[in-house]
C-alpha cells in the first residue's frame, strides 16, 4: 500500500505536467457496465459506474484517470490512473485504443493496488461526442491472495 500511493502521485504529476507542457486537449466522461471480481475460491459480479477525465497530448497519446464505484459485496471503489495509446486508422472515424495503469481499491480489509489494461473503441455520434466498449482486466493484490478482476463496459466521451 506504502508503495501504491507514491506511484499514483506520479501518474498524476504526469497528468498534470503534459497538460502545461503541450497544446493538449481535454476528454470528461464516464463509464458503466459489468464487473467481475474472481478469487479466494470464489467469484462475485457487479454493477460498475464512474467519472473519468482524460487528457490528450503528442499524437494519440493520452493520460487519465477514473473513479469508480462497483456493487459487489464490500462495495469496491476504485481510483485509477492510466495511459492510453489511440491507434490511427486511416480512412476511419473509430478511435481504437489501448491502455495500461495502476489502481487503488477501497474495500473492507484496506486499500488494495491493482494493474489494469484493456481496451476499446471510440465511435463518434456528434462533433467531440463518443461512446463505445470498452474492456479492462488485470490483477488485484488483496491480503493473502489475488483477486482478478475483469469490467466490461460503455463509456461516454466528450473532447473539450
Amino acid at each position: 500500500m506504502r508503495r501504491a500511493l507514491p506511484i499514483l502521485f506520479l501518474c498524476t504529476l504526469f497528468i498534470t505536467g503534459a497538460a502545461s507542457a503541450q497544446n493538449v486537449r481535454w476528454v470528461v466522461g464516464g463509464n458503466m457496465g459489468l464487473s467481475i471480481g474472481s478469487g479466494g475460491g470464489g467469484s462475485s459480479a457487479g454493477f460498475h459506474f464512474g467519472p473519468m477525465t482524460e487528457v490528450l497530448f503528442g499524437k494519440g497519446m493520452a493520460a487519465g484517470t477514473e473513479f469508480n464505484i462497483n456493487t459487489q459485496a464490500g462495495t469496491p471503489i476504485e481510483w485509477a490512473a492510466y495511459f492510453k495509446y489511440y491507434f490511427a486508422v486511416s480512412g476511419s472515424k473509430l478511435k481504437p485504443y489501448a491502455d495500461i495503469g495502476p489502481s487503488l481499491y477501497f474495500v473492507t480489509g484496506g486499500p488494495y493496488f491493482g494493474i489494469r489494461f484493456g481496451g476499446g473503441v471510440g465511435i463518434p455520434v456528434a462533433k467531440n461526442l463518443f461512446i463505445g466498449p470498452d474492456l479492462q482486466f488485470g490483477p488485484v493484490f488483496t491480503t493473502g491472495s489475488t483477486t482478478f478482476v475483469i469490467l466490461i463496459r460503455g463509456g461516454l466521451r466528450y473532447e473539450l
